[in-house]
């Protein structure tokens, strides 16, 4: 059998770093360097002939500052949200449903996502219309007296993006659900617990690498989204991304843009490491305490 020798590999390996380096690095770099620039007349986007850092001091002492932490709760609550919605759901489709149907229930939560994520949000700003179907229902039932003022808000924001980003929480939880070994509830079962105490005891902690994963594949998406806010929050809904965005579209600032997005990536860097420390704690925490358990057991 032919041994694979280490310039096979390299080869094998480089579209990968191809696609690396073009896509991604370059660019990042690009969006860097113009970060230095300034704008120099009204007609220039962005030059580079004096390099500075005098754009950063201008995204740390303006409104940037102020909507991202607007942005930064935004995002952290339609996790929590996505979390205690998707967290239930995908328990009961993966260990209570029949095998026989969870392909259909996992294609009716992949189905929307694979729609266009514009046409799926206009569809809300449609519902949530003051003449919409949100605001005839709960006019029908006589929860409201009146026409539902919910759009061109943060609250509509908050309710689109956990809409557009549950089935990033939902499909990592199934996956590790659906791993689970049954015979651990049984056991715990059987040793008196509950079905509520085997839920958060043992199931929990064993899913906590796919809550890690969901929280990350919702939260660093939703940290830049500006479409949402665009169409379901107006002016009372801006998030950081729609700032970032309109520095460089119509006000043609891109170097001030490039200092934006960098200082976002590396706020949303900095609340990733300190969220891989805490599950890092927690995760710590719950092996002491089933340690504990077993000692007092045995």
């Amino acid at each position: 059998m032919a041994r694979r020798t280490p310039r096979s590999s390299a080869a094998l390996s480089f579209p990968v770093w191809a696609w690396l380096v073009f896509f991604v690095f370059t660019p990042l770099a690009l969006v860097v360097w113009y970060s230095f620039g300034y704008k120099p007349d009204l007609f220039t986007a962005v030059s580079t002939d004096h390099l500075s850092f005098d754009r950063y001091g201008q995204v740390l002492d303006g409104a940037f500052m102020t909507m991202f932490w607007a942005t930064l709760r935004i995002a952290v609550a339609g996790t929590l949200l996505c979390l205690l919605v998707a967290v239930p759901f995908a328990y009961w489709m993966a260990v209570k449903v029949d095998p026989r149907w969870r392909p259909l229930l996992l294609a009716l939560v992949l189905v929307p996502f694979w729609t266009n994520f514009l046409v799926r949000t206009i569809g809300w700003q449609i519902i949530l219309a003051p003449n919409g179907m949100a605001s005839d229902v709960l006019n029908a039932i006589g929860i409201l007296d009146g026409p539902l003022d919910i759009l061109y808000t943060r609250s509509a924001v908050q309710l689109g993006v956990v809409y557009n980003y549950l089935p990033l929480m939902i499909l990592p939880l199934y996956v590790v659900f659906e791993r689970l070994d049954p015979s651990q509830r049984e056991a715990s079962r059987d040793l008196g617990a509950g079905r509520l105490r085997t839920f958060f005891a043992v199931t929990v902690p064993d899913a906590l690498p796919g809550i890690a994963s969901g929280c990350l594949l919702v939260f660093i998406p939703l940290m830049g989204d500006y479409l949402t806010a665009s169409v379901l929050g107006g002016a009372r809904g801006t998030m950081v991304g729609q700032v970032v965005a309109r520095q460089f579209t119509s006000a043609q600032n891109w170097a001030l843009g490039a200092a934006m997005a960098v200082t976002l990536m590396a706020f949303v860097l900095l609340t990733v490491l300190i969220a891989a420390a805490v599950f890092l704690l927690l995760r710590a925490a719950v092996r002491r305490a089933r340690h504990l358990d077993l000692g007092v057991t045995s």
